[in-house]
């Protein structure tokens, strides 16, 4: 067990212990409070002990964990004041990620490994809809199709389109609106840049568990883009999750985590989630402490975060909080139920009351249980507040451990090459076949034909090959139908 000391109230020193720090926590303040320097100084506190660190900068100012602190004047007349040591500049070891690719390492997961509960969410559909999506799903791994980026999963949804019919019996009916909107949110996520995230290589959860020097690597997401599309940011977090649950193995309480995850904009996660989203989300962060892994949420208002969460989060950093509106004296007031009374504070008026960088603070004790709330100062960063150079941060990206390992995408054959390529060849080998005078179309008739004699009836299940083969009838019709038209247009003009 470690002893992480953050602040200072007006007669002791103010510390997180680090085997409770698998137990989550909670950050909150309005804007220009001082959140970003809380949530820096736990970050760098971490790493000093060695416990690699995954956050979101949706502000573009976290590089600065990269480069030394730079001490001045105003800083040091502030630190006399509150009776805090001036700290030891220092840099921090940085692994800088994008979505996007364009500003730090690609980020990317497999459609698959996604799933449809997040793909749902992502796009935005309704009950029904992701009963479809569902269904897309179900029929792409029980013929062994593989989803891996957006133009498989579009491929897939206009399979299932096109053969609704042969496949409602078996898995329910599929509406011609609700393969549109699926098709819909597809494009929407496209233009905003998800065929950048869904492809191959996929992340690799140990890349992110690293330590330099015995000190944690932090992992820095480069969310200043990816903000002008919350859902992805959302969900892309919640899967992030959700990897590290599902592929480390149960540890139970540690000296120390393996892991401590930051969700700045937490709101994010929980605006508009569908029920079962929610379901998986408080699932996710009641059992992953168990793996050992810390959550930390970041957020301006603790009514951003469900009560079942909420509850759920030991470790509290109270900033201030402006009572302008019912809603904002509400917040105010349930924060200050949420910390352990001190007799000599009046939490719901100091809320209010708090300067730049002060907080109400209550960590976990030894046991477990909440400590009474303190009125402190947080300790300054030793790393740079703000963020550093452009030729800096292109240093940090082509130095770190994973350079190169996922610059490279690759487009292995999946669904959409075994759907629309199989299609394209059948239906030019026969129309090939029908140009050399075999038969013409009762002939492809009649071998296609073959497909379906055998244990054909209203009742059986159609497989995934009788239905591409009913495709290429649709395919191989049409093209020669055009064929005989301009044929006799032809004759007709001479």
């Amino acid at each position: 067990m470690k002893i992480i000391e953050i602040a200072k109230s007006s007669n002791k020193e103010i510390f997180i212990l680090s085997n409770m720090a698998n137990r989550h926590g909670l950050i909150t303040g309005a804007t220009g409070t001082g959140k970003t320097v809380s949530l820096q100084v736990l970050v760098e506190r971490f790493s000093d002990i060695g416990v690699p660190i995954f956050l979101s900068d949706v502000k573009g100012d976290l590089t600065g964990l990269g480069s030394k602190a730079d001490i001045n004047d105003k800083l040091t007349a502030h630190l006399q004041k509150v009776r805090i040591d001036e700290p030891i500049p220092e840099k921090y070891p940085l692994t800088i990620w994008d979505v996007f690719g364009e500003k730090g390492h690609p980020l990317r997961a497999t459609i698959s490994d996604m799933g449809p509960i997040m793909i749902s969410r992502l796009l935005g559909l309704n009950d029904v809809q992701s009963g479809v999506l569902q269904i897309i799903f179900k029929v792409a791994d029980e013929n062994k199709i593989m989803l891996l980026d957006l133009k498989d999963l579009r491929s897939m949804t206009k399979y299932i389109g096109e053969n609704a019919r042969d496949l409602g019996s078996d898995y329910g009916n599929v509406s011609s609106a609700s393969i549109g909107a699926i098709q819909r949110g597809l494009l929407t996520l496209e233009e905003q840049g998800g065929d950048k995230f869904f492809g191959e290589p996929m992340l690799n959860i140990n890349d992110m568990l690293q330590t330099i020097d015995g000190k944690g690597v932090i992992n820095l997401l480069n969310a200043k883009q990816l903000m002008f599309t919350p859902r992805l940011y959302g969900v892309f977090l919640l899967w992030l999750l959700s990897e590290l649950f599902e592929n480390l193995p149960d540890v139970g309480d540690l000296a120390k985590p393996k892991l401590v995850f930051f969700f700045d904009e937490a709101h994010l996660l929980f605006d508009d989630s569908l029920s079962i989203l929610q379901e998986r989300i408080e699932q996710v962060v009641r059992l992953i402490r168990s793996k050992g892994v810390g959550v930390f949420f970041v957020t301006q208002n603790p009514l951003d975060i469900p009560d079942k969460i909420l509850s759920q989060l030991g470790n509290r950093i109270q900033h201030a909080l402006r009572a302008y509106t019912p809603r904002d004296q509400k917040a105010v007031k349930t924060a200050a139920e949420t910390l352990r009374v001190n007799p000599k504070i009046d939490s719901e008026k100091a809320i209010t009351e708090l300067g730049v960088g002060e907080a109400l603070v209550s960590f976990l004790d030894e046991k477990g249980a909440p400590n009474i709330v303190e009125r402190v100062y947080i300790y300054p960063p030793k790393s740079h507040l703000g963020v550093i150079p452009q030729n800096e941060i292109d240093q940090i990206i082509n130095n770190s451990l994973v350079a190169g390992v996922y610059e490279k995408s690759v487009d292995r054959e999946s669904a959409y090459e075994q759907l629309q390529g199989r299609v394209e060849k059948s239906a030019k080998l026969d129309i090939e076949k029908t140009g050399e005078g075999s038969g013409g179309i009762s002939a492809i008739f009649k071998g296609i034909g073959g497909i379906f004699k055998s244990g054909s009836g209203r009742g059986r299940r159609q497989s995934l090959g009788e239905a591409m083969a009913k495709t290429v009838v649709r395919t191989v019709s049409s093209k020669i139908a055009g064929r005989i038209v301009r044929g006799l247009l032809g004759s007709i003009k001479r």
